[in-house]
């Protein structure tokens, strides 16, 4: 057994120091998650994380796979194969718009944790969204251990204490973790997918594994870029620039392990792909049709609004020069805007030249080379597959794929960092280290401002204000349903089954002026109440809908509101004088309802 003297000496220059070291930057990193959660947690403002959250507590409370926000598109594609004459809505409805990873994990946090739906008051902070969070901030948190894990095996510790802290000091980074979407846990499954790649380079060229193993590596592979593609449809894409280098880096063996990888990564998605492919007739379901979204056939969020009408033709129409003419118009504004931004520093300035920059470690020329084909992947999959959700949150999206390869590109700014630095003879090897603190501290200083004064509201108003909206969902019954220009936040705050606003409002001649809302309201499933926020009213929305030759829902808000009368024949009009007064925000009801006690 050791003596107290042998413990001494290992804890200040054995091995122990590095024991310390780790306990140090974990309490530390606890220390600021704790002091970040309280000063900038944000309930949540994407339309993304909404959905995913009631979806995933759907499945925890065994409904199935529906979902409560209602996209016409869906019901559209669901119609299609549905049986004639029976309407698709009188049922819980099968979600088509996200695949089914990440809503499992949330659903299994929801089954294990006791959640509390209900809002206090005063109301700040919403507990289910503070929970997602500390669980996406696990996932952060295992992001930085392996960007130290992957830095150390292609450099040294200096390069993986530097790059774990710079990844961790980034400010857009941490408004993820908070965001509710599944961007954390797509960094850690891509990491760990880059550290198997890694891993199959060096055994590869160093000759020191059976075939065995590079199956099983490969096999790993696969399953790991399933998982991504089942948590976000456009990550599927790497699969094509992983195969290629598994190809390139597997000597002898390339075919065997190529192969494995294919094989796997198909064995994976496909049983989803058919169950949409079953339900709708394709394999995405609405996903697939963001490429033809905010194109001049489809702008803003038409596509999926989308409901009667030949859309096959008018996808005909859009044709391909309307998705070549996105992909040159989002490609130049990626090339301004979000590649010299990558992560939101100027660390992006030393990731760029060292992609031209000689290294000598030749599994970090070959990683360089699946960093680019990925970067050009993404990149792709980014244009064509922006929407509407871009333009709502231009930087914490899901539609941000670049966000992805940062690790990587951490890693090699970093790494550049430290070649130039090893080039300076410095007299006093105190000025290294403050140089090297200096690096860190401008890099992180974005994150670090964040805690300077004022302290901004975790509530995103306008236009979500959750006590209100569960006000709303508590008035109608589950059975019913409602239609707003929010029916994300409907039905994960309310609770209630939401359909999208339809390309049409009504008028004084409502029939013909609204085909699409009487369409549902007569022939699927009766809307027992309407409503309109900010959403509707803005002025840039309400704008653009003027351009429709449809009836635009901001003009009637503001009839509603101002002239205080709906169009003759419409079914709801029974309006909330509280919502109007205090919020600008209009609500219709069949029928007085306000009194009702919430279920």
């Amino acid at each position: 057994m050791p003596s107290l003297q042998e413990w001494i000496h290992k804890m200040e220059v054995g091995e122990g120091t590095r024991y310390i070291m780790v306990v140090a930057a974990v309490l530390g990193l606890l220390a600021l998650t704790a002091l970040y959660d309280i000063r900038e947690f944000k309930n949540f403002s994407t339309e993304e994380a909404m959905d995913s959250a009631q979806l995933a507590r759907n499945i925890a409370e065994g409904r199935g796979y529906t979902t409560q926000f209602i996209r016409p598109l869906s019901v559209l594609l669901l119609q299609r194969g549905a049986t004639p004459g029976i309407p698709v809505l009188q049922k819980d409805h099968p979600d088509l718009a996200n695949p089914p990873a990440y809503p499992v994990i949330l659903a299994g946090l929801m089954k294990l944790l006791p959640i509390q739906y209900s809002m206090k008051s005063p109301f700040r902070t919403y507990q289910p969204e503070m929970l997602i969070a500390l669980l996406n901030q696990l996932f952060f948190f295992a992001a930085v251990l392996m960007v130290f894990r992957l830095a150390l095996r292609l450099f040294d510790s200096g390069v993986a204490w530097v790059s774990a802290i710079v990844f961790a000091g980034t400010d857009l980074l941490w408004r993820f973790s908070v965001s509710g979407l599944s961007t954390m846990f797509l960094l850690c499954l891509v990491l760990v997918m880059m550290w198997c790649l890694v891993v199959i380079e060096q055994n590869s060229r160093e000759g020191t594994r059976g075939t065995l193993w590079f199956v099983m590596m490969g096999i790993a592979v696969g399953v790991l870029a399933g998982l991504g593609a089942l948590t976000r449809y456009s990550c599927g894409w790497l699969i094509f620039p992983v195969l290629g280098f598994v190809l390139w880096i597997a000597g002898a063996r390339r075919w065997l392990v190529g192969s494995a990888v294919g094989v796997t990564f198909l064995l994976v998605v496909s049983p989803w792909l058919a169950r949409n492919f079953a339900l709708s007739g394709t394999l995405f379901g609405t996903a697939g049709f963001s490429v033809y979204a905010e194109t001049e056939v489809f702008p803003e969020n038409r596509i999926e609004r989308y409901l009667n009408g030949d859309l096959d033709n008018e996808i005909e129409v859009a044709g391909a020069g309307a998705i070549f003419r996105k992909l040159m118009s989002g490609t130049a504004d990626l090339l301004k805007r979000d590649l010299p931004q990558l992560g939101g520093t100027w660390l992006a300035a030393f990731f760029l030249v060292s992609l031209i920059v000689p290294f000598r470690n030749p599994a970090l020329v070959r990683l360089r080379v699946l960093f680019v084909g990925c970067l050009a992947v993404l990149s792709i999959a980014q244009v064509l597959g922006r929407t509407h959700l871009s333009s709502a949150s231009p930087e914490v999206n899901s539609e941000n794929l670049l966000l992805l390869v940062l690790p990587v590109a951490v890693i090699l700014g970093v790494g550049l960092f430290f070649l130039l630095l090893d080039q300076i003879e410095f007299s006093f090897a105190p000025f290294r280290v403050a140089v090297v603190l200096g690096f860190v501290s401008v890099v992180c200083a974005p994150f670090a401002l964040t805690f300077l004064p004022p302290r901004s509201s975790p509530i995103p108003w306008p236009p979500y204000y959750p006590p209100w909206i569960q006000d709303v969902g508590g008035w109608f019954s589950r059975d019913e349903m409602l239609m707003s220009d929010m029916p994300w936040a409907v039905a994960w705050y309310g609770d209630r089954k939401c359909i999208w606003l339809t390309l049409d409002a009504p008028s004084d001649n409502h029939r013909k002026s609204a085909a699409d809302f009487f369409s549902i309201y007569d022939y699927q499933k009766p809307i027992s109440g309407l409503y309109l926020t900010t959403l509707t009213s803005n002025e840039a929305i309400y704008a653009a809908a003027l351009k429709s030759p449809k009836v635009a829902w901001g003009e009637f808000m503001q009839t509603s509101l101002i002239k205080k009368s709906m169009p003759s024949g419409f079914p709801l009009k029974y309006a909330n004088s509280r919502f109007m007064e205090e919020g600008q925000q209009l609500l219709l009801a069949d029928r007085v309802r306000w009194n009702l006690r919430s279920k």
